[in-house]
Parts: structure tokens; C-alpha cells; sequence
């Protein structure tokens, strides 16, 4: 698969090291069928805080509310094995490993989202502690693809 025309990269939340709650840029996948967020965190506190998503009616947003989503974990020092298909309910989330250098992938349809909200936000409630932290999105099943796609974030 060629990423960058099949389908589109969100830096949704750049790397940085967090001590209090932090929340993604908010985007669209209202021209696109999936969604998978590739979250990683780097040196982590032993309470890294949560992970949860919020489906949203516009950038604002006006309106978000958590949802259910399904997500992989490698929270072990192999570093590139997945565990098994986990359900995350929207009023917890995940509960973030304390180990360092771990990866979540979380994968969202966007059939799973309510009508009239196309948007989606990640939110980390704070750590105990510094804890270093990315995600990307990378939307697949693009409506128009092409060798440049628009903007999903405004």
C-alpha cells in the first residue's frame, strides 16, 4: 500500500513529553472509510494515564463524546509484536502501560461513528509523571485518492 496516495497522514499529536492532559489535533474522516491511530510513547511514568477517543460534530468541537474503539498493544521490549484485538469502552479507555517504548494501534471504521460526527480527537488524561508521547493517524479507503489529498484537520 502506498500510503501517501492511497490514503492520508495526520500528525495528530507531535512528539512531546506531557505532565498534565493532553488532546490531539482534531480531524475528519468524512472522506475517508478507516482510521488507524498509531500512538507510541517513549520513556514512560509508571502511571501514564489513560487513552481515550472522542468522536466530534465539527473542529470545534462543539460536541464530542467517547466512544467503544478496538486497539493492539506491544507493551514489551520485542517491540514490534501486537497482542490480540482489545476492546477499549469509551469511559476508560486504555490504561496505559508503565513500561517505556510501547505502541497502541487503534483501528476505527468510520461506519462506527454516529451520523453527524465525522471528526475524531484523541485524548490522554495526565500521567504521574513525564511521560513522552506521539500519535499518527493514517486514513485509508480514501473517497479521492490521488498523488496530494486535502487537509483533514480544518
Amino acid at each position: 500500500m502506498n500510503i501517501a496516495e492511497q490514503g492520508h497522514v495526520v500528525n495528530v499529536l507531535p512528539p512531546q513529553s506531557i505532565t498534565a492532559a493532553a488532546t490531539s489535533d482534531i480531524f475528519s474522516m468524512k472522506n475517508y472509510a478507516h482510521a488507524t491511530i498509531i500512538v507510541t510513547a517513549g520513556a514512560t511514568d509508571a502511571d501514564a494515564g489513560n487513552i481515550t477517543v472522542e468522536e466530534c460534530d465539527d473542529f470545534t468541537p462543539t460536541t464530542d463524546t467517547a466512544i467503544d474503539f478496538h486497539y493492539y498493544a506491544e507493551t514489551t521490549a520485542a517491540g514490534d509484536t501486537l497482542g490480540v484485538r482489545t476492546l477499549a469502552e469509551a469511559a476508560t479507555g486504555i490504561d496505559v502501560s508503565g513500561n517505556d517504548n510501547i505502541t497502541y494501534v487503534i483501528e476505527i471504521d468510520a461506519r462506527e461513528l454516529t451520523d453527524g460526527y465525522p471528526c475524531l480527537e484523541l485524548k490522554w488524561s495526565a500521567p504521574g509523571g513525564a511521560t513522552l508521547v506521539s500519535a499518527v493517524a493514517v486514513l485509508s479507503g480514501s473517497r479521492y485518492a490521488g498523488t496530494e489529498s486535502p487537509t483533514t484537520i480544518a
